[in-house]
Parts: structure tokens; C-alpha cells; sequence
């Protein structure tokens, strides 16, 4: 794909972090000519809420884990772009609804829609020479297609791949068992008998969600936070699980147990990027991206970028800043150390 003597760049995922890569893209002072590619038929990523889960109609995982009544745990003045502010006063803790209407109003301010390829399925990206060539899948005409881009943005997001404890014995649990990516509203949990498994962000929301239906809720961690946030009186907090008995109960560490209808598993979610090929360089698990300089750069292949996997940061401000930084070293690349120095620059630096 050429466009003129710009750069062009490919951007895979239209959440978030895509946005804010798509909206910089767009901007003509970058000189640079950028495709987004996204799975849905909408922007928003995770925000976009739906009762769906499973499968979609073409075969593929539904992406988003948002439940319908999730508000924000931070303040708005930290969910926002720098550059396009929250316009709703006298509220900081906003519902999810509330953020995807900022984000499309923030679309629909910088024109980001032109260059996104909505339901394009991206099935592989692998070096060609010094770009890129990524077959993607043109979902609704059902064609496969091959563009060849001077860069690429990772931004498909980290709360999608479900990651399951292991858990002795839970062959023998006789109730349902769900992770939170499949958790919606709490109506269907109505008087059930509800055992949530960490105490995450969405653990200690859902925990509240379903304290609202049911009388019978306990929140199994090991944080020394959770017995101080308030839940209801009737939300009981236990220790880690044990093992699941042969006659289906469940034992916790402190040699109690306790019969449950329904485990929920609020574990996180795994970095995945399943259309990677082996010849980018880079690993994923659950925890790690590497090699990575700046938690931002693959090392092997500079020209890549992937978006918003630190933790514990405020991702909107995180991925203006890191597509901003990104996008000089493309403009510029003798500002990056040399293959050799970045693993250097980029280990962990211990405090005295």
C-alpha cells in the first residue's frame, strides 16, 4: 500500500488506544497515511457494551467484556485525551455508556472514521523486507486481501483472552462456571448462590453488581483491600480456594467450605496477538510482551509499535504520549538507541 512519498501505517484495533493512533495519523502535519483496521462494526473497543457473548455471526470471539451496569473506577479527568476534554460537569465517576459517547464524539470530532476498515478480520502481519504485510479478511464480502504498510500500531486491546485459574478439582463442581468476559447483568444470578474468584477491578465491582440479586455472595481473594471497600453486610470474604470436593463443595485455605450455584472468575485476561507471525519477534504470556524497548518498541523490528500494556496507568493519556513518541522515532529514527542498546535501556531499573 503506498500513498505518495507518505508513510503509511497500519493500525490493528479501534478501541482506545487505536483511536487516539488513528486521530494523530489523521492529523496532516505527521505526513503519514494510516488504515485502521477493526474487527466490529464499531469504535470503542471493550466500551462497546452487548448482551452477546460466545461466538459472533462470522465464527469469532466476542470481543468486548463490558457488563451492562460497569461505571468507571477513576475519575474522568484521567479517562480523557489531552487534547479533548470531558464536556459533562459535576460527575467524575462516569458509566461505561457515558465513556463510549465521549469516544465516538472524540471520532467524530478528528474525522477518525475515514480511514478505518470496519469488520476486517486481521489474520497475519509478518516483515516483508523493511515493511510489513498483513492479510486481513474482509468479513461481510468474505474476501482475503494483502496490504503491504511502512508500519504498524498494536492496539487490539488486553481485556478480551480470558485467563482461567487452576483450580484442584473443579471437574467435581456441580453448578455453573463463568468468567467475567461473560459476565452481562446480574438478573440471571437472581437468588443463586455466587462465589466470585479474585478481587480485581471487575472482581470487587461484580461483587457489589450481584450483592444487588442475591443474598449469597462471597468474594474469594488474597488482597489486603478488599476487606476494606464496604461491601453490603450479606457479601462474605474468603481466602483463596483450596480445592473443590468430591461432593462438589468448596474448601477455602482457612478450612472452611461452602456450596455454591455459580463460580465467577474475575482472573484477567491474557496479551495474546494470534496474527503475529514467528518472524516479528515478539513473545506474549499473560503477564510479559518482550522485547520491547520502552514497554512501547519491538526491538527486532522498530517500525512496530505495541500500544497500552503497562498496568496500573491511566491508558488514554499512556496512549497519546506513546503514539506521539512512536511517531517521531518514524519521522526520525537515528533518535532510537541501536538494536543492541535498547534491551539495555530498556531493563528494569532497581531502586536503591
Amino acid at each position: 500500500m503506498t500513498s505518495g512519498c507518505k508513510k503509511t501505517v497500519a493500525i490493528i484495533g479501534g478501541g482506545v488506544a487505536g483511536m487516539v493512533a488513528a486521530r494523530h495519523l489523521c492529523d496532516p502535519s505527521w505526513g503519514m497515511s494510516p488504515t485502521l483496521f477493526e474487527l466490529s462494526d464499531s469504535l470503542g473497543g471493550t466500551w462497546v457494551y452487548t448482551e452477546k457473548t460466545g461466538i459472533d455471526e462470522y465464527g469469532l470471539p466476542i470481543h468486548s467484556s463490558m457488563y451492562k451496569n460497569l461505571r468507571t473506577n477513576l475519575p474522568k479527568e484521567v479517562m480523557m485525551f489531552p487534547d479533548f476534554p470531558h464536556t459533562k460537569q459535576g460527575v467524575s465517576y462516569m458509566s461505561n455508556r457515558e465513556i463510549l459517547q465521549y469516544l465516538l464524539d472524540y471520532a467524530q470530532h478528528f474525522n477518525i472514521k475515514k480511514c478505518v476498515k470496519f469488520r476486517h478480520y486481521v489474520k497475519d502481519i509478518s516483515p516483508y523486507g523493511s515493511q510489513w504485510k498483513i492479510v486481513v479478511i474482509d468479513l461481510k464480502a468474505n474476501e482475503e486481501r494483502t496490504y503491504i504498510f511502512d508500519a504498524v500500531i498494536l492496539a487490539n486491546g488486553h481485556n478480551s483472552v480470558p485467563t482461567y485459574p487452576k483450580i484442584e478439582g473443579i471437574q467435581y463442581f456441580r453448578g455453573q462456571t463463568l468468567h467475567s468476559h461473560n459476565y452481562r447483568e446480574p438478573d440471571g444470578f437472581r437468588n443463586q448462590s455466587t462465589l466470585l474468584i479474585g478481587a480485581g477491578p471487575s472482581g470487587l465491582d461484580m461483587t457489589f453488581d450481584l450483592s444487588t440479586v442475591s443474598d449469597h455472595v462471597v468474594l474469594s481473594h488474597h488482597t489486603d483491600y478488599a476487606s476494606k471497600v464496604g461491601f453490603p453486610p450479606h457479601v462474605v470474604l474468603k481466602p483463596d480456594v483450596e480445592r473443590i470436593l468430591r461432593d462438589g463443595s468448596v474448601l477455602f485455605k482457612d478450612g472452611s467450605t461452602m456450596e455454591f450455584d455459580v463460580i465467577v472468575y474475575c482472573t484477567g485476561y491474557e496479551y495474546t496477538y494470534p496474527f503475529l507471525s514467528e518472524s516479528c519477534g515478539i513473545k506474549s504470556d499473560h503477564k510479559y510482551v518482550t522485547p520491547l524497548y520502552k514497554r512501547l518498541i519491538n526491538i527486532n523490528h522498530p517500525t512496530m509499535a505495541v500500544l497500552g500494556i503497562l498496568r496500573h496507568t491511566p491508558i488514554f493519556y499512556l496512549s497519546d504520549l506513546q503514539v506521539r513518541y512512536f511517531l517521531q522515532t518514524l519521522m526520525r529514527p537515528e533518535v532510537l538507541p541501536s538494536k543492541t542498546e535498547m534491551p539495555k535501556s530498556s531493563r528494569r531499573r532497581r531502586l536503591p
